[in-house]
């Protein structure tokens, strides 16, 4: 990408953020009028971690709790307890989501759904008129984004991503560190995770569960057999729900990369290789695969592997970013440290650790509060609908690469494969029954 369609990048992302702006003043939801407002929230998706972020949101008390919504009886119910036992309050409960925003109303719809709801859920919610929380990756195919920031913009809702990392202490230190030119010109970053693991083996499909509506879990995706490999928790194995490890942790990584590369916000071409090596079980997303990110500056590579991990590697997830003066890994647990270059003798490594909460060692208090101001003021919050965007389209690129079997040319600006129509048919897919595909 050349500065000058770097620039043209910057000019449009800046005019469309300034039209949120100038229309903030006239939206009753944008601009919060009372002065500790409690804004009426409603979590969809009542598992583990869309439960973490309510009880976050709980615990800043900047929120009401209205209503849970959750295909699957089993977790409405467990959810509808601990809400009552942690405030006292007994929240309306739904199975269907469009049937909770039409007689809930909400101002706020936290959305911890599975990777292939997020688009739907997050349209849906916009349109009703409330702001949204959405966990990452924002959408399972790179078009169903495209539509989720156009409603965002259109309108005027606040839409907040899951990447914590943005607000992490040490990530921030780590991304002033990079930007005051310490490390030197930075040409090469490698991103990674590498777990331990093994080939496991195949659990058979079952009945499924009393009390889960396995037509509307699988929604707009393709109906498999249950299996409780699949859920609860184990989806983002599964291509048809999720984009296994790249969409999990890559976009965590691959969002770092954009956020310190400022100019550069889209590789020029992708190329992916990868498979199944090891694992044996009923899963089908890559235990292996590698991808390499062109840009213009500097070129990026990402890789996992679920088996072999190696602690004498020293780190086992996060950033390399190699520069002409050394060295830095970013991570999560480990903090950041700054190894110099070897010509430069005598000079110290520096280093900071982790400042996480719990639980799950994450940060979602700070990015819930940064969430709330942006709907108080009408500033775009940190992890906004668009920079979610471009960081799950750099993992989703990456999938789509290994399942073409070869690279692609990426345009940025129109953010599709040019003259590659084989290419550019998986940008979506086909939904299922009665679901349409947004645009």
């Amino acid at each position: 990408m050349s500065k000058s369609v770097s620039r043209r990048s910057f000019c449009k992302t800046a005019v469309a953020a300034a039209a949120v702006l100038s229309t903030a003043v006239s939206s009753p939801f944008i601009i919060g009028a009372e002065k500790n407002k409690k804004f009426r929230v409603m979590l969809v998706g009542s598992g583990w971690w869309g439960m973490n972020i309510l009880n976050t949101a709980i615990a800043s008390q900047t929120v009401e709790p209205v209503a849970l919504v959750d295909v699957d009886r089993r977790q409405l119910d467990t959810a509808f307890n601990k809400t009552k036992e942690s405030t006292g309050l007994e929240l309306k409960t739904f199975t269907d989501y469009r049937e909770a925003l039409e007689k809930i109303k909400p101002e706020i719809v936290i959305n911890g759904t599975p990777d292939h709801w997020h688009a739907l859920v997050t349209i849906a919610a916009c349109k009703a008129g409330a702001h949204v929380y959405v966990e990452k990756p924002i959408c399972h195919t790179i078009n169903e984004g495209i539509a989720m920031v156009k409603t965002a913009r259109e309108t005027k809702r606040m839409v907040q991503v899951g990447t914590h990392r943005r607000v992490s202490p040490h990530n921030v230190a780590a991304m002033e560190f990079l930007k005051s030119g310490k490390l030197g010109k930075i040409a090469h970053v490698r991103a990674f995770v590498n777990y331990q693991g093994g080939p496991g083996q195949k659990t058979p499909d079952s009945p499924v569960p009393e009390g889960l509506d396995w037509n509307m879990w699988c929604g707009p995706a393709p109906m498999m057999p249950y299996n409780t490999r699949i859920h609860p928790k184990g989806f983002r194995w599964f291509l048809n729900y999720a984009n296994g490890q790249l969409g999990d942790w890559g976009i965590h990584w691959l969002d770092q990369l954009l956020w310190w590369s400022q100019e550069e916000q889209y590789p020029k071409s992708v190329a992916s290789t990868g498979g199944r090596f090891i694992r044996e079980d009923n899963t089908d997303a890559p235990d292996t695969q590698h991808v390499v990110y062109q840009f213009d500056k500097f070129d990026v590579t990402w890789e996992h592997r679920v088996y072999a991990g190696n602690p004498p590697e020293q780190h086992h997830l996060g950033l390399y970013f190699y520069g002409t003066k050394g060295m830095l890994h970013l991570g999560w647990m480990d903090g950041w440290t700054f190894y110099p270059s070897a010509t430069d003798k005598g000079k110290p490594a520096e280093s900071m650790g982790p400042q996480l909460n719990q639980p799950d060692g994450q940060n979602i208090d700070a990015l819930w509060s940064d969430f709330i101001e942006s709907i108080n003021t009408g500033k775009l919050p940190v992890c906004d609908i668009e920079k979610g965007h471009r960081s799950t389209t750099m993992a989703l690129l990456g999938m789509l690469s290994l399942k073409l079997g070869r690279g692609i040319v990426w345009d940025g600006e129109k953010q599709t494969i040019p003259n590659d129509p084989e290419a550019c048919k998986l940008l979506s897919r086909e939904y299922r029954g009665e679901w349409k595909y947004p645009t």
